[in-house]
């Protein structure tokens, strides 16, 4: 019998894959057990890497109607990691902005990164929802149900060395369980000198659809989460960045609890020292942090700090940089004290100043929800009337009236794509001024009804849909 070339391949190239080798092959390979210690770690991280599939709303080309800006339908994909065994996943903002629906898609059990793992087709997909966004920061954090899951451990920032071995791991272009490897290639990099953000640059190669996915150590702990490239091409060119692993604990617990990042301050506006400015104010120094602007009747106003200080140190460290300065406030809480050492002129001056908290517009709004009056069942939330009061508190009001969710509730029947700061407008068309409006609009729909909700969300007003079971 002859046996068709194609086949006789495929046989030869599945064998030479299983082939066996001895432990002393092993032990005197160098690359062998290099492949071996890669292996181990995909084996033990992969489970924990996910593939996100965001569908929503978003500006679209359309070429027959010129410059206009047209809203349609669209799908995305990104990559998350699992920071947490009972169902909590880390990703970019960025990925879940103006999401409807979001899945994710979690590997097959055993991936190993074999050629049978490899072509595996039966994954897991779980619908999610938006527990917590942090745009200033790019982070998200979602919510699987039903599922436990096994959580990557985060690596410690200050143990970080530029050349260090990484693998960024994702969905890049979409295409699921893609790792490739690079190392730091700088542990700080801000990518605007004012900004109070710092990224990991890395050369590993970095595609649209790593967004979210982490980069870890060769230890499989996560050392940042990917979120932007630097490219002409479009493509990967070495140059990657990612949110380091410092900032992840911290917005991870405040958008757990929050919903949101909460941040204390204490009424000042921080940037940093360049030559020209030195040179044109007459500064005592060229470098390091000023402070740019004092809020009246703030802390740092009562306790005498004044514009065009020189920052030297908060709480006895050198605060030669505004990220330094930004996330040591960012991990202190409200009420707390800090001691500011500052230059005025030539004289050397320190301040204890009270932290106090930044009032975020949603923690007004969630203040006057009562559990017992607010809730909507069948949603899932605590809603709150807008008002002329709710007014005054809420910047971006498309129009004086609708429902504001103040927090998600347990005990919906289904799975309702809403999150906190969402405004409902509408249901299946009709005004959803009050509460009690609301509940009875539900109530009178049928099992298995299809519900369309017009909301506000950031700004921008989209449609919500599902169906009551």
């Amino acid at each position: 019998m002859k046996v068709p070339t194609a086949t006789l391949f495929i046989v030869i190239f599945a064998f030479g894959l299983t082939a066996p080798r001895t432990n002393a092959q092993t032990e005197a390979d160098p690359l062998r057990r290099w492949d071996e210690s890669i292996d181990s770690l995909l084996r033990r991280v992969s489970p924990s890497v996910v593939q996100i599939m965001v569908t929503g709303y978003g500006t679209v080309s359309d070429a027959e109607r010129g410059n206009a800006v047209v809203i349609g339908k669209q799908k995305a994909i990104g990559s998350g990691f699992v920071i947490d065994a009972d169902g909590y996943i880390l990703t970019n903002a960025h990925v879940v902005n103006g999401a409807q629906r979001i899945q994710v898609a979690f590997p097959p059990t055993g991936t190993d990164g074999s050629l049978a793992t490899a072509l595996a087709s039966r994954i897991t997909v779980l619908p999610a929802r938006i527990v917590g966004v942090s745009r200033e920061v790019d982070l998200a954090l979602l919510k699987v149900d039903g599922a436990r899951l096994s959580a990557l451990p985060i690596a410690n920032y200050r143990n970080l060395r530029q050349g260090e071995l990484v693998f960024a791991l994702g969905s890049p272009q979409g295409l699921r369980n893609s790792i490739t490897h690079g190392v730091i290639s700088a542990v700080a990099r801000q990518t605007n000198p004012d900004s109070p953000m710092v990224y990991i640059q890395t050369d590993a190669p970095i595609n649209p659809g790593n967004s979210g996915g982490p980069l870890i150590n060769s230890s499989g702990e996560v050392v940042g989460v990917n979120t932007f490239i630097l490219s002409q091409s479009g493509g990967a060119e070495g140059l990657g960045f990612a949110i380091p692993c410092g900032v992840l604990q911290v917005v991870y617990q405040q958008l757990r609890k929050y919903g949101h990042l909460h941040r204390p301050e204490i009424g000042v506006q921080l940037q940093t020292i360049s030559p020209e400015m030195a040179e044109g104010l007459k500064l005592a120094r060229n470098y390091g942090v000023i402070i740019s602007d004092v809020t009246p009747g703030g802390p740092a106003e009562a306790a005498g700090v004044r514009i065009a200080d020189i920052l030297l140190s908060v709480d006895g460290r050198a605060a030669d940089n505004l990220p330094y300065v930004a996330f040591h406030m960012l991990s202190r809480d409200a009420g707390d004290k800090v001691h500011l050492a500052v230059l005025r002129g030539t004289s050397q001056m320190g301040f204890d100043i009270t932290l106090k908290e930044h009032p975020h517009q949603m923690d007004e709004v969630s203040a006057l929800a009562d559990p017992a009056k607010n809730l909507v069942p069948q949603l899932g939330i605590l809603g709150v009337e807008i008002d002329k009061n709710i007014t005054s508190m809420v910047d971006d009001l498309r129009d004086p009236y609708g429902i504001i969710v103040a927090a998600r509730a347990a005990g919906a029947a289904v799975e309702v794509p809403l999150t906190t700061g969402d405004i409902i407008r509408s249901l299946n068309g009709e005004p959803t001024n009050t509460l009690d409006r609301l509940r009875a609009a539900l109530k009178a729909l049928p099992p298995g009804a299809s519900i369309v909700l017009q909301i506000q969300r950031e700004g921008n007003l989209q449609f919500v849909t599902f169906s009551l079971e």
